[in-house]
This record gives C-alpha cells, structure tokens and sequence, in this order.
C-alpha cells in the first residue's frame, strides 16, 4: 500500500508563508493526480490545489508544484492569513501494480497550519 506523508506545517504570522511537502512512498505504483485539501477547525475538508494544471490558487497566495521525480507534491503559501488556519491534507489517485493492477485514493496523516494575527 502506498503511502503519503506531509511536512511543512506549523505557526507563523500573519503575512508570512510555509512551504508543504508531500511525499508518496511504496513499490511499483505511479500517481493519476495528487491534490491538497484544507479543513479548517469545525468545517468539512475542501480542495484547495489540485496538481493538474499547476499554477497558483487561493487569491493568488497559494502556488502547487509536483516533482514527479519524487513523487511528491508541494504547496507553497505566501501571505498566509488567519482564515488559512487548518489541518492540510495531501491526497493521491494511486494506480498499483504489484499483485495486479488496481486504483485506490490515498490521505495523508495532515499537517497543521496555524497563523496568528
């Protein structure tokens, strides 16, 4: 089973920025899409990136980059402001060929973004 892992997370002032990583690991797999999801405390878990296309989102503030050299996705938050305070998650459409070929969704364990004002 593959697996996602996030980093990057933590607090910082309003006005300054954090970079996210997440990275996929597992044997004989490749990866259909790789997107960034934002849950802010109390509410539901809401797209925030997805990697197709690339570019930047979220009131320009925001910028997805994917090393596909490295299986791994980064989100680049500039700007940041208290209302971007949450829980990011990395998830992946994987397609796996060890034991057959099958399709299955991934979720990263989520990583914390606090910003104060």
């Amino acid at each position: 089973q593959v697996k996602l892992v996030e980093s990057g997370g933590g607090l910082v002032q309003a006005g300054g920025s954090l970079r996210l990583s997440c990275a996929a690991s597992g044997s004989m797999f490749s990866i259909r899409s790789m997107d960034w999801y934002w849950q802010a405390p109390g509410k539901q878990r809401e797209l925030v990136a997805p990697s197709t296309g690339g570019g930047s989102t979220v009131e320009g503030r925001f910028t997805i980059a994917r090393d596909n050299a490295k299986n791994t996705v980064y989100l680049q938050m500039n700007s940041l402001k208290p209302e971007d305070t949450g829980v990011y998650y990395c998830n992946a459409r994987i397609r796996d060929y060890s034991g057959g070929v099958r399709e299955y969704d991934v979720w990263g364990q989520g990583t914390q973004v606090t910003v104060s004002s």
